[in-house]
């Protein structure tokens, strides 16, 4: 058996596919603290004894994965160490003779762990946490500039967010608050201080996105009683909110 030298916590939670069976659970890896981008890794590079200035490692991996979106872009398939990345269009043509119609087809791209990264997984240990608190939910999520719920919402404006136990507690603590996350797993904070902020309801203001899909994501350590949770409960809006 290999040695474990990292170790993911996770939540168990009822699984939704298996119903009519009791007991049954699902895992959930629980992300604490913030997503590291490029310029993070860059500094991970300096600290390893990079020779190479800050600026221009940011610069390499920036220009990387420019690159390789220019790639994807062109319908190559691409492999680096830990990812493969493959074009594909979602949806169904009736007729062989039907177009692209962007009303019921996708375009996206599928992306497999490499080789290398399931190698990895062999370092990586699992630490259970107990069973996740069902009550905790994002319900629904409103665009306060045109009163829709249909996914839609408009940057720099708010949204109006309800739920169960989805108070952002504690206010400001590192690792906490409302995210925004694109397709490429890329976040966006709320950093506008809340207009409101209650274990059912939340009124944020929206980052100044680009247009496209994102996921509303909540991380918090509130719950019912006194007595924060230890570890951050992540809860994710289940409809893909566009901007528009």
């Amino acid at each position: 058996m290999s040695i474990k030298k990292f170790i993911w916590k996770v939540w168990l939670k009822l699984n939704p596919l298996t119903k009519d069976v009791e007991n049954d659970y699902v895992a959930e890896v629980s992300t604490v603290g913030k997503t590291l981008r490029n310029e993070d890794i860059a500094l991970a590079f300096k600290e390893e004894g990079s020779e190479l200035q800050y600026e221009t490692l940011l610069d390499i991996l920036n220009r990387a994965d420019r690159l390789r979106v220019q790639s994807v872009q062109k319908g190559y398939t691409v492999l680096t160490g830990i990812v493969r990345i493959s074009p594909r269009v979602l949806g169904t043509w009736i007729g062989a003779t039907h177009k692209f119609d962007p009303e019921k087809h996708r375009i996206t791209a599928d992306l497999t762990p490499s080789a290398e990264l399931h190698a990895a997984f062999e370092e990586v240990g699992v630490e259970v946490l107990g069973v996740k608190d069902s009550g905790a939910i994002i319900s629904l999520v409103t665009n306060a500039a045109t009163g829709k719920t249909d996914g839609t919402i408009t940057a720099n404006d708010d949204v109006i967010i309800e739920g169960e136990k989805i108070r952002i507690a504690p206010y400001g603590e590192a690792g906490t608050g409302i995210f925004f996350v694109n397709e490429q797993g890329e976040e966006w904070p709320v950093t506008h201080r809340l207009t409101q902020n209650d274990p059912k309801k939340i009124i944020a203001r929206v980052p100044a996105l680009a247009s496209g899909s994102y996921t509303l994501v909540i991380k918090t350590r509130f719950s019912q009683s006194t007595t924060l949770l230890k570890e951050i409960r992540t809860l994710s809006y289940n409809l893909p909110l566009t901007v528009v």
